[in-house]
């Protein structure tokens, strides 16, 4: 079956652009707004609308394939690639990739993916976010010409012959609305909640750690209080931005003596941390995190470090799974490109013991986030992110109900 026709649309996402380098250096709030000029090359404010790319890959029988290319909300900085606006790669793909795709015979995911995630364009890669989007339309067009869930041509491709199709835990973000987000969260019956955005010492974390326990005891109290049945007890998953590293000035002794009275802060609920330290490198960062996890396990804690950042690509995910940097690593799905990254990444994890958490952004799509759901079911993913969006409501329901759509279907074909 050969690609016929490629149709390109602009598309938008789920949240926003954010100019990290121009928050991080102060700039105020006003409402949903950022006062202040940006800072990072292509912003033309430090807030704007998020953007993306539809491709759709249009087969010789009248089948399509679909796939959209998105980056994540703090692009153009931390080793990422540039700011991605429609307007300016639209072109660049019309140019240079469909020409490609035109005639193109489908064959195995895995190979084809792996052609065009490694494409080179005057001897550059093409951007993450267009990498991201071709090999999620490819994936989505041999489905369609198969006839069989986007899961299931995973698993033929990477040869994974386990008989049942299972949920995979979702973890649900709130943003700002750490409160009446966890009320959602709680109703929904989310698997893990609730990110939280802890990245502020003195609004968020307290600079004696007092902020978060306290949200933690809350958060406890209130599962506790309106769980429609008793065996509910979601995970606690709170994301801290390295900001407890900067409270207790990097004293491993007194972090984890912290994390452990969070634990037990936690009970009967399960908990993890995720960023409680960013030495500012790799590899710094990668030595404090090892330490932190080795620590814990020595003390026989069942809390879990979750490993982000500095773990952007699949090289880098293997660096920190083969160091036991963190119990779990987030593979942020739009920053690998090539979605056949994914799956290499959560299989390599998998292989080696270190959870494996398909993560991502808010500012991705629908469609993006429905392809990658079925990665984190095929590849067998400890945890994946209800996207896009900070609202709950609306990335669980779309990360949820594809779920429940493919485990029907998969097992189905199984019985």
């Amino acid at each position: 079956m050969k690609i016929k026709d490629v149709i390109l649309s602009k598309a938008y996402t789920g949240f926003f652009f954010d100019d990290q380098k121009a928050i991080k250096a102060g700039a105020k709030k006003d409402g949903l707004f950022y006062v202040g000029q940006p800072l990072i090359d292509g912003f033309k404010s430090i807030r704007q609308k998020g953007e993306a790319i539809s491709i759709q890959l249009v087969l010789e029988n009248g089948d399509t394939g679909i796939g959209e290319c998105a980056a994540v909300q703090y692009s153009g900085t931390g080793g990422r690639d540039p700011l991605f606006l429609a307007d300016d790669y639209i072109p660049f793909i019309e140019e240079h990739i469909t020409p490609l795709l035109i005639g193109q015979e489908l064959s195995d995911f895995k190979s084809m993916a792996e052609k065009y995630d490694r494409l080179k364009i005057n001897g550059q890669r093409l951007h993450t976010a267009i990498r991201y989007g071709l090999t999620q339309a490819i994936l989505s067009a041999i489905s369609v010409w198969k006839k069989s869930t986007m899961a299931e041509i995973v698993r033929e491709s990477y040869h994974i012959n386990d008989e049942v199709y299972q949920a995979v835990p979702i973890f649900t973000q709130s943003g700002d609305e750490r409160y009446d987000g966890v009320d959602k969260m709680i109703l929904k019956e989310a698997d893990v909640i609730p990110h939280g955005l802890i990245n502020n010492i003195d609004e968020k974390l307290g600079r004696q750690g007092e902020l978060l326990k306290n949200y933690v005891e809350w958060m406890r109290n209130r599962v506790l209080k309106y769980r429609a049945r008793e065996d509910y007890l979601p995970v606690i998953h709170v994301d801290v931005y390295g900001t407890i590293g900067i409270a207790f000035n990097n004293d491993l002794e007194r972090i984890v003596e912290y994390l452990i009275d969070l634990e037990e802060t936690a009970k009967p609920l399960k908990i993890r941390v995720e960023g409680p330290i960013d030495d500012g490198s790799k590899e710094g960062t990668i030595n404090y995190l090892a330490k932190i996890t080795q620590m814990l396990d020595e003390r026989e804690s069942k809390l879990e470090i979750v490993a982000d950042e500095w773990c952007n690509t699949l090289e880098d995910i293997k660096d920190f799974a083969d160091a036991k940097a963190g119990h779990m690593l987030q593979i942020k799905t739009p920053d690998l490109g090539g979605i056949n990254n994914i799956c290499e990444a959560i299989i390599y994890c998998n292989k080696v013991g270190i959870g494996s958490y398909s993560g991502g952004t808010c500012n991705e799509t629908n469609i993006s986030s429905q392809i990658t759901t079925n990665i984190a079911i095929a590849c067998k993913a400890d945890q994946m992110l209800a996207k896009p969006g900070m609202g709950v409501d609306e990335g669980y329901m779309i990360v949820k109900n594809e779920m429940n759509r493919v485990l029907a279907k998969a097992n189905r074909k199984k019985g």
